[in-house]
Parts: structure tokens; C-alpha cells; sequence
């Protein structure tokens, strides 16, 4: 059964998935060419990422919705455990969101240029005049009402465990003065890990935890980065829980 999989996963499924990733990226380009980018940056790639899932062959499961309002703005925090923690959330959240990603994804041929115009915001955290500017970016698209997601660790885990959080990530969500939403992501590292391009079909499960809310003189950072690493560990499966001690973090 794995191997009929593993040839229906890379003679079918990846050149469709490939054609429907550029057809997302024109549809997304050619949409926030005519003017409203909070549409058009959005919905083509939520309904891309449940189609990804789809043929995939990865089912995925949301608890914890009723924490969330569709009409408030959020900085939403999330575990980083494989590949399919983008189509799992862009898919299946269900709220419009902009992406805060690493700079290096913007020279994906066609989807970088398609995920600027859609309003994503690109962190190049070289140096504190890069972050202030990825702050005032993302400040101005907040602004129109949209949320944003944030994968604090930075990059994929190399074993299902967390690695540790990036405080910029934390830093950046205490100056928006937004609830900030902690999201479980439990089965993308079995459905495919960091190491591999071999998809495992399998049931993901995102957990959306109650909002963490700014006190009158905002967030103390490090105690943010404590409680969403809390809330968002409580509901990993015994085995993923505690952290990472794979000698490849870091690389």
C-alpha cells in the first residue's frame, strides 16, 4: 500500500500540485493587481492549502475554534512542525491572516512575489534597523483589520519537538498590542518531516488555545514567550512533549 501511494504521491499528486501552486500565485497576483489584496491575498491560498491536504491524502481537524472571533485581529503563535503547518493553517483556520516569513522565501520563483503582493511580511532579522522596518510594515497592514500568524521557532523541527523560540517573534507581537493566539499543530511532522519530500497520509489536528491579552502597559515579552510555549505544548502527545534535543537545531 505505501509504495502504490509513493507513486500516486509523485507521478499524480506533485504535478498537480506544482500546476496549482503557480495558478494560485496568477490568481493572486492578477487579483491584488486590481485593488483588494485582503481578498485576493488571502482566499486563493486558503482554498489552494485545502486542496494541497486533499490530494495529499492528509485529513485535518480544528478544536478550539469558538476561542477566536472572525471580526477580531489576533497574532496568532504556532509550533513548527513540518511542511503541511502552512496548508493546515491557511486551509483550516478559517480567519484572514497575513504570513510574518523568512526573507529567503521571497525568492521562490512566481509564489514570492505572489505572497508580497498579498501583504505577507518578510523578516530579515540581521540587524535592529531590518526588524524596526519589518515592525512598521506589518503595523501598517494590521491596521486594515487582518491578523497575523508567526511560527516562533523560525524553521521546521528536525524530530517533532519544539525548538526554542525565536524572542523577535514575541517582540514584534508585543508592539502590535494584539490578543495573541497560541495554535497546537499535532501531525505534520509525521505527515512529512523536515528530512524528507515523502508524504505520510495522516490526520492533523490544530488546536487554537484562548487569547493571551495585552495588559494596560502591553506584553512583558518574555513572560508572552513562556505562556504561548505553555499553551501551545499542553496539548502535544506525551511523546512530542518537552524540547528538542536533536543536534541538527540550530543548523
Amino acid at each position: 500500500m505505501k509504495a502504490f501511494y509513493r507513486v500516486y504521491q509523485w507521478v499524480i499528486a506533485a504535478p498537480i500540485f506544482i500546476i496549482a501552486t503557480f495558478i494560485t500565485a496568477i490568481i493572486t497576483l492578477v487579483g491584488c493587481a486590481i485593488g483588494k489584496s485582503e481578498f485576493w491575498g488571502y482566499w486563493p491560498a486558503h482554498y489552494w492549502s485545502r486542496f494541497c491536504c486533499a490530494i495529499a491524502l492528509v485529513r485535518v481537524k480544528v478544536e478550539g475554534r469558538e476561542n477566536i472571533d472572525a471580526k477580531t485581529s489576533y497574532v496568532f503563535t504556532a509550533n513548527h512542525q513540518g511542511a503541511f503547518d502552512i496548508w493546515s493553517v491557511y486551509g483550516y483556520l478559517n480567519h484572514n491572516f497575513i504570513w510574518m516569513m523568512k526573507k529567503e522565501l521571497e525568492s521562490i520563483f512566481m509564489v514570492g512575489w505572489a505572497c508580497r503582493k498579498a501583504g505577507h511580511v518578510y523578516v530579515d532579522d540581521q540587524n535592529i534597523a531590518n526588524i524596526r522596518h519589518t515592525i512598521a510594515e506589518a503595523e501598517q497592514k494590521l491596521r486594515g483589520g487582518r491578523s497575523m500568524v508567526i511560527f516562533p521557532e523560525g524553521s521546521r523541527s528536525w524530530d517533532g519537538h519544539m525548538i526554542p523560540f525565536k524572542r523577535g517573534a514575541f517582540m514584534l507581537a508585543a508592539e502590535f498590542k494584539l490578543p495573541v493566539v497560541p495554535i497546537t499543530i499535532d501531525g505534520s511532522f509525521k505527515a512529512m518531516p523536515r528530512f524528507t519530500y515523502n508524504i505520510c497520509p495522516t490526520t492533523i489536528t490544530l488546536t487554537i488555545h484562548p487569547p493571551i491579552m495585552p495588559g494596560e502597559n502591553g506584553f512583558n515579552t518574555k513572560r508572552l514567550m513562556a505562556e504561548c510555549r505553555e499553551a501551545i505544548e499542553s496539548a502535544l502527545p506525551p511523546e512530542d512533549k518537552g524540547p528538542s534535543t536533536d543536534p541538527r537545531v540550530g543548523k
